[in-house]
């Protein structure tokens, strides 16, 4: 584990039933985060350090599904039981719902909104917890952990990926590890 401290917040990226097996769009493996997860959650919390959970909230019609030109299948449709939180993760924290505007994209947690539609954004919200540094982990590492990676750097932050906290989509053969390289690259710590 990481040292952490005052000025870390830990982003737990979309571990939603949806994304794991058995799920519309499940990821291989996507439910062997949960205690990975877990146990940085618990640590965060034991210190008193802040912990955010981003979730897709897609309204039915959301651009992203097949049905409307988009590339996943419906998923994480807002209200229902595959946007819903894995049961096993401890989830005590803020939420911060992306993805709920019908005709845009939202794979980084930056294009949501913290504690409602109408709240600050993520980038915001650290800001006003002079947060410096962001820990990642969650799913899918190709998608939408990298995106949050990518824009937390374009933020300024420091930021580390809980290697053993995510797990990729994988829609072509190694976008997982291009993925792990391309945050590395930006400036990533990959533990």
């Amino acid at each position: 584990m990481f040292d952490i401290g005052e000025g870390d917040c830990l982003v737990v990226v979309d571990v939603q039933n949806d994304f794991c097996p058995g799920g519309a769009l499940g990821v291989a493996e996507g439910d062997q985060v949960v205690p990975v997860l877990n146990a940085w959650i618990r640590e965060f919390h034991k210190k008193g350090l802040p912990v955010i959970y981003t979730q897709d909230w897609h309204p039915q019609d959301h651009c992203s599904f097949t049905g409307n030109g988009g590339i996943w299948p419906p998923h994480c449709v807002q209200g229902t039981k595959g946007a819903d939180f894995h049961p096993d993760l401890v989830v005590q924290g803020e939420i911060c719902r992306k993805g709920f505007v019908t005709d845009a994209e939202a794979y980084s947690g930056f294009d949501g909104r913290v504690g409602g539609l109408d709240g600050p954004t993520l980038g915001t919200w650290l800001k006003q917890r002079a947060v410096a540094r962001i820990f990642v982990g969650g799913l899918a590492t190709d998608y939408c952990v990298k995106a949050t990676v990518l824009d937390g750097i374009g933020n300024g932050l420091e930021v580390a990926v809980l290697r053993d906290g995510i797990r990729a989509v994988n829609v072509n053969e190694g976008d997982g590890e291009k993925a792990i390289a391309e945050m590395a690259g930006a400036g990533a710590i990959i533990r």
